[in-house]
Order: C-alpha cells, then structure tokens, then sequence
C-alpha cells in the first residue's frame, strides 16, 4: 500500500456544504493539509507542468491520519446472533460454483465463534470441500477428498446428527451424470453448535470482516435444526414454515438492495458487504429467459469476488466547509506526510438552482469512477511499456504511482476480477490513483505528446477557458443525475470533456430536452454517450456496468446476465437501447486506434454554408489540428462520425473530417459496425468508416449543436499557446452558442 493515500466521500460539492476526506498514512510523519485550485493537471514540461494555486479554505482534522487496511472481498451476514443456540442437530445446504483455486481455504459458510462453537463449510486448496464442527474434544473436520469443478454447480450438504454422533458431508454435481458423493464420519465427544457470539455468514471465515473470502456463486442457503440426508430434504424443510428452519434464503429477491432475504418462519435477514454481483444465472438457468424480472427462481446465485470493494471504510479525517461565494472550479485537497505528497482532486459546484456564468463545463465523473484505477494491459505485461512509464513520470515530477502495482485499491470496471471475470460494479470511495493531478496514462517518447486521459486530459479545456477568459461553472454527473434538466435550465452552453462515455437515463433525457428546448451543447469528444450505467439507489457512489451485447469491451458479460442489478434495465450499449450517440450529438463512435491523432480537413463547402461558415472565421488553412497534447494530434484515438441510419440528423452539416490516421495504430472499427471480417453494417469501407467528423447541427426549439467526434481534441487546444486553428474554431463556437 502507499504510504500515504485517501479519497474524497463524494466528488463534488457546493458552496456551504461540508466535504470529508478518509486518509491513511503510514509514513511515520505528520500530516498537513491545504486545498489548491487546479490550473493544469498534465506534468508535461512542455505546457509548463502541474499547476495549482493556494485557496484560503481551512482545513479541520479531524483525527490524525494513521495506517489502514483495505477490507477487499464481499461476503454476506445475517442479522441474528447464535443460530444455532438450542440445536442440537443441524443440517446447511447451498449450491457452489466456485470460479478460483487458491492456496488458501476459500469459506462458504460459518458460524464458528472463536470458542470452537458451530459449524463451517470451506473449499480446500484441492477443491475438496471440508466441513467443520466444534465438539467438547475440539474442533472435528470432514472431507470429501473427491474436487469438485471450477465453473460447474455442486450441491453441498453439511449434516450434524447428535444421536448417532456423526458428520456427514455429501455433494451431488449438477447438470451432469456423476454420482453424489457421501462422506460419513464418527464424532469423538458431542456436537457444540450454539455459537452464541457469533453471526452466520457466507463466503466470509468472519462475520465483521472478509477473512478467507469465496470466489465464484453460491445460491439457495438453508439452515434447518434437523439432520437430513440430502439438500432436496433440506430445501422442503426450509420452504416449510415450521420450527426446523432457521434460515432458507433467496438470493434472488431485492437484488437491487444489500439484502439478503429469508423466506422462513425466522425472518433471518442478512446484509452484503462489499456489494457482490447479482442478477447473475443460478444453477437451474434454462437459457429460455435472459431477463430476472421474467425468470426469477433462475437468477438465485449471488457472484462473490475477494477483490470486491465498494468503500474503503476509513475514518473520516480531514473535512473543509466550502465558503459561500466560492468560484465553480476544480480543486484538490493537498496532503503532505515529510517528502511524501498526495492529492485528492474534487469539484465546486454553483449553489442549487443558480449559476454564475451562461457556460456549464459537465464534468465525467462517472466515466472516471468507471475508470478509477485502470491497470492498463501494457503495465502488466511489457516490462519495457513499464520501464518507459516510470522513467517519463520520474523526468516530469509527475505523479508517481499506478494501478497496475497497487491492486489492494480495487480496479476499474476495464479490469478482472482475480477468478478471471470481468468488474461490474465499482466506488469512488477508495483512492483512485488516476484521478490525480499529474497523472499519466501513456509514456510518450516525444515531449510533445502528453500521454493524457479522463481527468488530466480534461484540465486542457480548463486551461483553455482561463485562458480565452470565459467565465464558467463546473457541474459533474452526479448532479446532472440527481437534478435533470432544472440543472442545466440556467445555461446558454453546456460543453463537454474529452470523454464522456457513461450515462443513466436520466442524464441523457435532461441533456436532449436541454437542447430541444433550446440549449447549445458542445460535445468535445469521442466515443461519448455510449454505454449505459445503473447507480446503487441507495447509497451515492457506486456505479454498475454491465458489457453486454456489442461495443467494444474490456470483458463481455455472460449470456443471460446482461441486466442491471440495480435498475433491472437492459444494459449495455446505448446504441442497443435505442438510443445511440448520433440521435443526441449529431455523431457516434465508428473506430479506435492506439493514441496517436491526425489533422481534420475542411470541408469546402462549409467555408460557403452560412449555416456554419461563422465557425471557421480566422481559419484559413485546409487542415486543422495537425497537432496535439494529446496523440499529437486533434483527431486520434477514438473517432465519432455522421451516420444518419442511427439518428443523425438531416440537417447536420458535417465541417470537417479527419484524414490520414497513422498507420502504425491498428485502427479497427467498432464491433458494432461490421458483420464480417470485410463487410460492414453501413455498407462502406473500412477505411471510409475510419474518421472524426467535426459537426454542427440545429434544433427545432432553437437548440444548437456542435461536435467534434475525437478524445484528442482538447489536447490541441493548448498548441502555440493557445494561438492554432482548433482554438479559434472553438472560440467561434462558444462566442456565439453563450450570446
């Protein structure tokens, strides 16, 4: 862990309102506190590195920062102590597909208290499967000595029977031919089962902490005082409502919750931690239905990771309250501990229902917490990609410290969970280590280059409207989700960062009725607008993601699981829910490369279409944007393009178009566009669909558009100081879209 790390409790924030920060520090020094505005966030010397500026803000501590753990790995608990008090005899069922083999034992269940009291059920190292038992000789342990399969159902009995002073342990593979298996042991003194101290809990040895997590699925918990032969016994004494259930849990039920739900006569509800994947397939998944609200008793499986982490529950310890009359603007909290420093950006947003200027910069804080802590593939596997890093961040002062070797912080939703499958759900509440001032994404041989993404990258449009001495307000998803379209009511424009690629549904319907009722929005990047996310409707901070069919993906989601937990909608692409990016921005992703950009070149009848040759006043030359912060140039990486088949409109006029990508980035079209390896959807070539189409189009409530279609952009922004071609057509735009 880094000696010093922390998170904010939320990512932004409004004049008045108070804002905690959880830090730990093991450094050994103290820690000082103080808040910057944030100037620029790209450590390239070139732009003249990181800059911030002191803000007169107090900062209180609220306790002294020391070291911490992160508790990663999800688990659930029930609410009732001592289970088993009174019992005699017990019998636990539940179905397993377990998804990792460790060196270490992997707990299903437990109620063991630290007396030897009560039961457990674990997967050895050998994937065998042990039960435990304490009895007035100690604790007595059963094996099966058969494996059971990785990525395949077992069902599992654990059964106590006092009277004949044995333990037996059976499992009974699903959807296959072999036969159940039975293990059947003498016990040397009585069974002690009471575990007065202790809750029962799942995929967890503890009941407060993750200790020796469970990897893979469990499904359908039961828990009956009576000893049965077999799990089919168990699951009729548990769906019965007499005094022999103690718990017959249905995973299925509130998946959009933290709840676990008893259907017995105990009412023994359980709580998650750590917030495990649901609305996953159960065992009984027929493939007929790929809904769970059409299927419900086929999606009774819960999917437990031990790199789950929704919060990393650290003590609040440093807290400012925002003065009133603070400027909108992008700030950091500064932490210093001897020669070590830390920073944890955060947004100022204008008090509720007010703005200070007819320019709303919307800030992707939900793309960065899909983000949060990418550890890109070069990291992990090119030692010399790494070297390079390391070497450039070292030579920058920029900030020194990546995902891909801190791990323990959780990853991005771009990353696997350890048993190989992919990350759906993620917190802002954890240190995101790219979510820094100074952070790089790329090594860049070249000064030039910036190697910038998502936060960073965005700081060139902040610089470049300090600069062109606009005034502007920050606002950030969270708001624009919470407040609709009352959010944006009060701005002339409302532009876009570089990437702004994750939305709800209702972010979405507030931008389209913004501009359908006359509102300019300027979108300044690439593959925007594209997939679709569902928030915890509980607790503030947790986004979900489910890759579904199509779109080019980190992982794919399994069939059958590409509904959200949280809102129960189809997730996935935008564009597969009927509303691609085109039908809102006039554009929509078409093609990726590696990051490295080109030039756009004029349209010419664009110099002679009043309808948009304001937008190229003082622009002479035929290209534009040749280069760039960011790929070098201003239209690299991931392009968007015109494609009126998906809902661009009649009226968009199309400005520019990129040309010349360089041939050394492999550039590949989306998924989504080719039906073959040599044909394509829209019928064109490859190589034609390969473009960034610089585009404006009108309203008919009086609504303005325009669209840039790359993430490299706003790194040509900043070129020659500020002076180039792609700086003027911007100040064209926003001169006329804020009057």
């Amino acid at each position: 862990m880094l000696p010093l790390a922390g998170y904010a409790e939320r990512l932004s924030a409004r004049p008045g309102e108070t804002l905690r920060f959880h830090v730990a520090n093991a450094s050994g020094a103290r820690v000082a506190a103080s808040v910057v505005r944030v100037k620029c966030a790209d450590p390239n010397p070139e732009i003249g590195g990181a800059s911030t500026e002191p803000v007169a803000i107090e900062v209180t501590t609220l306790a002294e920062p020391g070291p911490q753990t992160v508790p990663s790995g999800s688990y659930a608990v029930v609410a009732q102590k001592g289970p088993l008090n009174q019992v005699t005899d017990c019998t636990f069922s539940i179905r397993i597909c377990p998804t990792l083999a460790l060196p270490r034992r992997q707990v299903i269940m437990s109620c063991l208290d630290e007396q030897g009291r009560g039961v457990s059920l674990e997967l050895t190292p050998a994937l065998t499967l042990r039960g435990s038992i304490g009895t007035a000789a100690g604790l007595c342990t059963i094996d099966t000595a058969q494996a059971v399969g990785l990525h395949a159902w077992t069902g599992v009995t654990l059964s106590v029977d006092s009277a004949k002073a044995t333990l037996s342990l059976s499992i009974t593979p699903i959807a296959d031919r072999a036969e159940s298996l039975t293990v059947t042991i003498s016990l040397p003194a009585a069974p002690v089962l009471d575990a007065g101290s202790r809750r029962l809990s799942f995929a967890s040895a503890s009941d407060v902490a993750p200790v020796d997590t469970f990897n893979g699925r469990l499904e359908h918990p039961v828990l009956t005082s009576r000893s049965l032969a077999n799990a089919d016994e168990a699951a009729k004494i548990g769906s019965a409502t007499i005094n022999a259930c103690i718990g017959d849990w249905d995973f299925a039920r509130e998946m959009h919750t933290q709840r676990i739900v008893d259907t017995g006569p105990a009412g023994n509800h359980g709580e998650l931690v750590n917030t495990p994947t649901r609305a996953v397939v159960g065992s009984n998944w027929t493939g007929e239905e790929h809904c769970f609200r059409h299927a419900p008793e086929q999606y009774g499986a819960i999917h437990f990771h031990d790199d789950d982490l929704d919060d990393c529950r650290w003590p609040a310890t440093h807290a400012i309250t925002l003065p009133d009359g603070l400027k909108s603007d992008a700030y950091a909290l500064i932490l210093k501990a001897g020669d070590i420093e830390e920073n944890i950006p955060f947004f100022v947003v204008p008090p509720k229902g007010q703005a200070s200027s007819k320019v709303a910069v919307l800030v992707s804080t939900f793309t960065y917490t899909v983000y949060g802590n990418h550890a890109r593939p070069e990291w992990m596997i090119d030692p010399k990609w790494r070297a390079a890093y390391i070497d450039q961040a070292r030579a920058w002062k920029a900030y020194p410290h990546n995902p891909g070797e801190h791990r323990e912080y959780g990853l991005s939703t771009y990353n696997y969970h350890t048993d190989g499958s992919g990350i759906a759900l993620v917190s802002w509440r954890r240190p995101m280590l790219n979510l820094r001032v100074g952070y790089l994404t790329y090594p860049y041989p070249e000064i030039r280059g910036s190697g910038l993404r998502h936060y960073p990258a965005d700081s060139h449009l902040l610089m470049w409207l300090a600069h062109q001495g606009y005034e502007v307000d920050l606002i950030t998803d969270a708001e624009l989700n919470s407040e609709g379209q009352a959010l944006l009511e009060p701005y002339k424009v409302v532009v876009t960062g570089s990437h702004p690629e994750y939305h709800t549904p209702r972010m979405l319907d507030a931008l389209q009725s913004y501009r359908d009722s006359g509102g300019r929005l300027v979108y300044l990047g690439g593959n925007g607008f594209y997939w679709k996310i569902a928030l915890d409707p509980a607790r503030e901070g947790i986004v979900e993601i489910r890759r579904g069919e199509g779109g080019i993906r980190a992982w794919a989601a399994e069939p059958g699981e590409y509904y959200n937990q949280f809102d129960a909608q189809y997730g996935g692409l935008w564009r597969r829910n009927a509303r691609p990016p085109q039908k809102l921005v006039g554009v929509g992703f078409t093609a990726q490369g590696n990051f490295v950009g080109s030039h756009y070149r004029i349209n010419p009848s664009a110099r002679s279409n009043p309808k948009v040759s304001w937008i190229l006043e003082g622009v002479t030359a035929e290209t534009v944007g040749g280069e760039g912060f960011s790929g070098h140039g201003a239209a690299g990486f991931e392009l968007d393009r015109v494609d009126k088949r998906l809902g661009s409109p009649e009226n968009a006029v199309v400005i520019a178009a990129s040309e010349n990508h360089p041939p050394e980035a492999p550039w590949m079209l989306v998924p989504e566009e080719q039906l073959t390896h040599i044909t394509t959807i829209p019928g064109e070539t490859h190589k034609a669909l390969i473009r960034a189409d610089m585009t404006w189009f009108d309203c008919p409530g009086g609504g303005e558009v325009f669209s840039v279609g790359s993430i490299t952009f706003c790194g040509s922004l900043p070129v020659n100081h500020f002076d180039n071609d792609i700086s003027r057509i911007l100040d064209n735009v926003l001169k006329r879209f804020s009057q």
